[in-house]
């Protein structure tokens, strides 16, 4: 009888796991149970759609086109106050697009660094923005960008990264530096990233469980925000941007956690032994980051820059992760990377 009740259960804790650490099929848009369409969309050559945005001057009176790439929790409506006077000025072109699972554009169950990388690419084709184009990574945007330099470095005309992600996993990113990194954050937000790692197939139980606080980043713990950080955010009270349950509207799944475990995973190549690929400047890269940043080590940063000399650093003095949002930090990169001016800025 003992035996029969253990047995009965094992099994049903065996099952109560199982269904817990599986993630329900996506609501893909467009389908009969899914999200209605409402915005434009590409579909790219393994059948998937793509959502996007335009902003700016026409494609074809542009002198400069920017594509977007947005970070955690975002879409092709991330908020981007840039004056229409240096659009106007530069005659800029802005491309917005929701990356896959997110928003309106399909997931990708097979996604990776390299993927999204192509996505970008074409994307760019579909709409035929021309052979080279400008990339802005934000956050973690910022690591479809570096699967743009790495896959695909001819068709950029320039790259800045924005508050950029960094890979904890990194092969030649320095064990203590990365224990110096973690010894910062909570613990569960550190659990987040060995997951995402080691064990990715347990990350949407992780992250769905009730039980305590899981990842801080996705919270919006206030101990993530710098003191610049929460006076951008009540500058936005209003403002446009992006609705979080469309965001997340076919899963959480294929949004937030594809996202993490796809940024902080195997990425097939270390960006911090990376050649310089336009040694005759042809293209120049560049890394906008926050010293107050509490998402993103700062110590990190600058040891990429140290490690990447080609690489342009700007490191802001009192900006945290949302500089990219201030109307002033956003035009001011802007102009670094499609003139060349040095910011006045840092």
């Amino acid at each position: 009888m003992f035996v029969n009740i253990a047995v009965v259960v094992v099994v049903g804790l065996l099952g109560w796991a199982y269904k817990a650490a599986v993630p329900p099929r996506p609501k893909i848009c467009g389908s009969p149970n899914g999200p209605p369409v409402t915005s434009p969309r590409v579909t790219l050559s393994d059948g998937r759609h793509l959502a996007y945005r335009e902003m700016g001057v026409s494609k074809d009176k542009a002198k400069h086109k920017i594509i977007v790439v947005h970070g955690i929790d975002s879409s092709k409506d991330v908020y981007l106050p840039v004056s229409q006077e240096l659009v106007e000025e530069l005659g800029i072109y802005l491309l917005m697009f929701d990356r896959a699972g997110y928003a309106e554009s399909d997931p990708n169950p097979n996604r990776s660094v390299k993927s999204d990388a192509l996505d970008i690419e074409e994307l760019a084709d579909k709409l035929e923005i021309g052979s080279k184009f400008y990339l802005l990574g934000i956050s973690a945007g910022g690591y479809p960008a570096w699967g743009c330099l790495n896959y695909i470095p001819h068709r950029l005309a320039g790259l800045t990264f924005v508050v950029p992600v960094i890979n904890y996993w990194w092969p030649s990113l320095p064990v203590d530096l990365r224990r110096v990194a973690f010894k910062r954050m909570f613990l569960r937000d550190r659990c987040v990233y060995r997951l995402a790692y080691y064990a990715p197939q347990l990350l949407y139980w992780w992250l769905t469980q009730k039980w305590f606080l899981s990842f801080t980043p996705l919270e919006g713990h206030p101990s993530i925000f710098s003191s610049q950080d929460m006076e951008i955010l009540k500058k936005m009270e209003g403002a446009p941007v992006p609705d979080q349950k469309k965001t997340q509207q076919q899963g959480v799944y294929e949004s937030l956690h594809r996202d993490i475990m796809v940024g902080f995973g195997d990425w097939g190549f270390d960006p911090l032994v990376m050649s310089n690929p336009f040694p005759n400047g042809e293209s120049t890269v560049h890394i906008w980051q926050g010293k107050e940043d509490r998402m993103v080590p700062v110590l990190l940063q600058r040891h990429v820059a140290e490690r990447l000399p080609w690489v342009k650093y700007t490191e802001v003095p009192n900006a945290g992760h949302f500089l990219v949002h201030d109307s002033v930090y956003i035009d001011a990169i802007l102009r670094e990377l499609l003139l060349g001016e040095k910011p006045s800025l840092a």
